[in-house]
């Protein structure tokens, strides 16, 4: 990925977080002075220093979510950058969009940059969307009259004609990201960074985002940045990738060869896990322990093969009990493709209640039509109104194996994503004069 064109150069970059209680304000209010004053008097607390109204906390955890990331990205190139959810894809693209700053390293970027890293970013909520899309070109750089010249065509793109002149606070999150990417692809940044926000579109759209980026890379000599979990859109729009796992790269070169190692060191994780430490959202009421992925006898070894029950079992703690809960997963094959979603409230499986303490979860899939290969799950516990206990992304894995579901043929990601049992049969048709 090094030439001597290099519009991006990255060395030894590196941002660090402090992990922790966040500093104490310097300063208490006279009622907690008397209360610390209260307990060490009485002997139910010493007082000390470092317990003092005012004081420090001990010090917290230092996490690196980048560390010693080098890399170079020529003119007109575009580079796909995958890797699990925690893995610094979007610290390094806030880096490189100027909205953070590193710790360590070196970032030299040689041009205008145009970022799309969430729903809404550069928008003002209180402005229409035509208001907005001055704004951002006054952002990025361009005149007046360099955006009414590609006014018409932004519009268009991003099909809101109805709705250019209402604020954008009320725009649904696929009209945001249509005027937004719409925004940043036709006003002319030499460098174009496009998170997984484009995951919020439908797919229609999607597929005219990456045929609108491709046209930037190859006609325009535009550069493009490009993080997503779909492997094949990956694959469809990139030449070269970055691999980066906790904060380093792991692989850099071309995308067939990233995407390869990416899913292959994935593989040998499958079919069971530890979740403590999987990134998650909600309210924190019920905490992920472990998860295991078995065939209908319950074993893991071997995994479950194409037409046969799979089991999904996922481990929780529940701190205080839950009325009604809802359970989920969403399955995705190794190229990001949604192959089910499947609740316990779309399938009328109403349960009354989700006890206090340790408990597990368990979603079966009989005779499941999935055909052999990699395959990723995001599993979450809610309540009917869509109140989230506790959601992980991208956090199990598990394999289909190779069974003989078409002889003795090897199946892979060639032969599509599903197993259709079907029959074939042949008819000739009647002459004429039969028919006569």
């Amino acid at each position: 990925m090094s030439s001597g064109d290099a519009v991006i150069r990255v060395e030894a970059l590196g941002k660090k977080y402090r992990l922790g209680r966040q500093r104490r304000e310097p300063y208490a209010a006279l009622r907690d002075v008397i209360a610390e004053k209260a307990k060490a008097l009485f002997g139910r607390r010493p007082a000390s220093r470092s317990s003092a109204p005012g004081s420090r906390p001990s010090e917290g955890e230092d996490f690196w979510a980048l560390r010693d990331v080098s890399f170079e990205v020529s003119q007109g190139e575009v580079l796909g950058i995958i890797g699990r959810n925690g893995a610094g894809k979007s610290t390094l693209l806030k880096i490189l969009s100027r909205i953070t700053e590193p710790t360590t390293g070196r970032v030299e970027i040689g041009g205008r940059v145009a970022s799309l890293l969430e729903v809404g970013t550069g928008f003002h909520p209180e402005l229409t969307g035509r208001e907005n899309i001055f704004l951002n070109g006054a952002i990025l750089g361009m005149t007046r009259a360099e955006i009414r010249h590609k006014f018409d065509e932004i519009v268009a793109f991003a099909e809101v004609e109805r709705f250019l002149d209402t604020p954008v606070k009320r725009y649904s999150s696929g009209m945001y990201v249509r005027l937004a990417f719409a925004v940043a692809a036709h006003l002319e940044p030499e460098i174009l960074i496009i998170d997984e926000v484009l995951a919020v579109g439908d797919a229609a759209f999607q597929q005219k985002c990456l045929g609108k980026m491709q046209g930037v890379a190859q006609n325009e000599g535009r550069t493009v940045l490009f993080v997503s979990h779909n492997m094949v859109a990956v694959k469809q729009l990139c030449r070269t990738g970055l691999w980066l796992d906790a904060g380093r790269i792991r692989k850099a070169g071309s995308i067939d060869e990233v995407v390869h190692a990416y899913t292959s060191s994935v593989r040998t994780n499958a079919q069971s896990g530890d979740l403590t430490s999987a990134p998650t959202k909600g309210d924190g009421q019920v905490d992920l322990v472990s998860y295991r992925v078995t065939n209908s006898a319950g074993d893991m070894d071997p995994p479950p093969g194409t037409n046969e029950d799979l089991l999904i079992c996922v481990d929780l703690k529940v701190k205080q009990a839950i009325a009604y809960p809802a359970f989920g997963v969403s399955i995705y094959n190794e190229f990001g493709v949604l192959m089910t979603c499947i609740n316990t409230v779309e399938q009328g499986m109403a349960l009354p209640s989700l006890p206090e303490g340790s408990v597990t979860a368990c979603i079966r899939i009989n005779r499941i039509s999935f055909l052999p290969g990699l395959y990723r799950v995001d599993f979450w516990v809610m309540n009917p109104q869509c109140h989230i206990f506790v959601m992980a992304e991208d956090a199990m894995v598990f394999e289909v194996a190779q069974v003989p579901i078409y002889g003795t043929c090897h199946i892979d990601y060639r032969w599509g994503c599903v197993y259709s049992d079907i029959d074939f049969s042949f008819s000739q048709p009647r002459s004429p004069r039969q028919i006569e």
